[in-house]
């Protein structure tokens, strides 16, 4: 038996061994890196990264609640679901990338996840284990990743595109990186030595395209197209000034048209690198022709083996620096013939780093480090945000403005899906606030709400979240609501899925007035500001909070009861 052959076979064994059988495999980590040749051209991607620059923790969702007709399909599993659907075995790093399933247990086992320098060596020794076989490997970023840390909104971004140029990053595609503004995009698009890709940002005004839609890359005997996809809801998720005169819209004539450009340019195959969301990239791969590959971003799945659409597979690549995807294609000239799809885990305890990545982090964080990782206080509890109505960080939350504010009633949080993940024990620094809260407009907003409005608002929400057809489909989870209780029925007519809300125990008054606290987004704007209030960042009022208790203990109890399915909170969370 070769090297080869004896690597691959350890490989195999490593999938049914428990934790302390990794942990030993683990001694030496490059081997379980170590993949055999094939195809054409590789591609290692990774998508929604929120600018999280050092290896931290990153909990799945506990509850993925779909819509009925696409209940059971990727990317609406989790918890046990999603390890029986790839058949990955619980206790190894797989299953401690995939699920919630003991979490902690995982976590303690095998360390955090990520990070910039243990990310960049990853992707520089299989870039060079590709080239080395005489092969063609592209680095392919499918966004969300300037923004929503600490060292993102210090640096306004500039780090995060500096560590994107040491990586060799030769495309991405964006979203909440809109939320810099566009100037700010402008600058630091400048600055990316890569190529910015989008058919679908455009001007406003006249429709003119801003950027390219794709670029060919020759392959050996054949030629490859990456096109472009950027959110097409930008305008719709943020403050509408932050990109002024540009259009985002999904436009599938546009999108046609520039995958049948690049194949009459002589691209034997199509791969869209998207920050759709998966459930819109299986729509689109139903209605576009010619796209081979989807990489898809935005809604922070993984897939440990692409998922077939029509004639399209799909790919997602996982966030938070959890993972590298690496997937070898091997071209023919009607497109791909076949492809190979490995997660690489990214577990920053047993993988080299990146030295000159590490010492521009240094770097970097020198006239900011004992402001981002000084203690704030101690978490007894397992902190967490992924989640489709509650999470234990948005509890928090509610209880340190109801405890600053004890007039406020109900307390708004966003159901954005990047944040990290606190171990019980575990301190609580400004860094993790940012990684929860790093928003461009982080004000925390007080105002009044009618209950008919608090209850107009709700079924907004959850006709969006809960609509069976992604192309109405605008956001990701549902926002939590601190101080109020309901029943959801997500199959249900829209307006008529959000029940028996009530408000400090007492039934939801739909022509009394409440007064709210709201940060993350625009729901200020319906309401009547509170007199005399000014607005602070969220991440303020929350340090003060978490210095003046010191310690914070959030059991979970989640304030949503849901009809016709099987919601659940992680089963150890002390």
């Amino acid at each position: 038996m070769n090297r080869r052959e004896l690597l691959q076979l350890l490989l195999s064994a490593l999938a049914v061994l428990g934790p302390r059988g990794w942990a030993r495999a683990l001694e030496d980590p490059r081997s379980l890196y170590d993949l055999p040749p094939y195809g054409d051209a590789t591609l290692l991607y990774f998508s929604d990264l929120h600018g999280q620059a050092f290896p931290h923790y990153f909990m799945e969702p506990p509850n993925l609640i779909a819509p009925k007709p696409l209940m059971g399909r990727p990317g609406y599993l989790t918890g046990e679901a999603i390890l029986r659907y790839y058949g990955v075995e619980r206790g190894t790093p797989l299953a401690y990338l995939l699920s919630y399933v003991d979490f902690v247990e995982l976590a303690r086992t095998f360390g955090p996840i990520g990070g910039m320098g243990a990310l960049t060596a990853l992707i520089r020794d299989q870039k060079a284990r590709v080239e080395a076989e005489g092969g063609k490997a592209l680095v392919l970023d499918g966004g969300d990743t300037w923004t929503n840390s600490g060292l993102s909104l210090l640096t306004r971004g500039e780090a995060v595109v500096r560590w994107q140029n040491l990586v060799g990053v030769d495309h991405m595609v964006s979203h909440w990186e809109w939320t810099l503004g566009r100037e700010r995009v402008e600058e630091l698009l400048g600055l990316f030595r890569g190529e910015f890709l989008s058919y679908n940002i455009v001007d406003d005004l006249f429709g003119d395209p801003l950027f390219p839609a794709y670029r060919i890359h020759r392959v050996g005997p054949y030629a490859l197209a990456v096109v472009g996809a950027s959110y097409p809801y930008v305008k719709v998720s943020h403050p509408e000034s932050f990109t002024e005169g540009l259009s985002f819209a999904l436009d599938e004539r546009r999108l046609q048209e520039a995958v049948d450009k690049a194949r009459a340019e002589g691209a034997n195959a199509v791969v869209l690198l998207s920050h759709n969301g998966m459930q819109l990239d299986a729509a689109l791969a139903e209605r576009i022709r010619g796209i081979d590959l989807i990489l898809s971003g935005h809604t922070h799945d993984l897939t440990p083996r692409p998922w077939r659409v029509g004639k399209t597979w799909i790919v997602a690549g996982s966030a938070a620096g959890k993972a590298l995807m690496r997937v070898d294609l091997k071209l023919w000239k009607g497109g791909i013939a076949n492809l190979r799809v490995r997660v690489l885990p990214v577990l920053a305890e047993h993988l080299p780093k990146a030295e000159d990545v590490e010492a521009f982090l240094k770097a970097q964080l020198a006239p900011h480090q004992d402001h981002l990782f000084t203690p704030l206080a101690v978490s007894e509890t397992l902190l967490y945000k992924r989640d489709t109505l509650y999470s234990t960080w948005d509890q928090l939350v509610g209880e340190a403005v109801k405890a600053i504010y004890p007039e406020v009633e109900v307390v708004f949080s966003p159901a954005v899906r990047w944040g990290t993940t606190i171990l019980p024990g575990q301190a609580i620094t400004w860094d993790h606030l940012y990684a929860y809260t790093g928003f461009t407009y982080p004000e925390l907003y007080l105002f009044y709400l009618r209950g008919a409005q608090i209850k107009a608002v709700l079924e907004d929400i959850a006709s969006n979240v809960f609509t069976p057809d992604p192309f109405y489909q605008q956001g990701g989870d549902v926002s939590r609501v601190f101080g109020l209780r309901y029943v959801l029925d997500p199959d249900a007519p829209t307006g008529e899925r959000v029940r028996e809300v009530e408000v400090g125990g007492r039934p939801l008054d739909p022509n009394r007035r409440y007064l709210a606290a709201a940060y993350g987004g625009r729901l200020q704007r319906v309401g009547e500001a509170k007199p005399g209030y000014e607005p602070r960042p969220i991440y303020e009022v929350l340090a003060d909070y978490l210095k003046s208790v010191g310690r914070v203990r959030v059991r979970p109890e989640p304030n949503v009861k849901v009809i016709g399915r099987n919601y659940r909170v992680p089963e150890v969370w002390e």
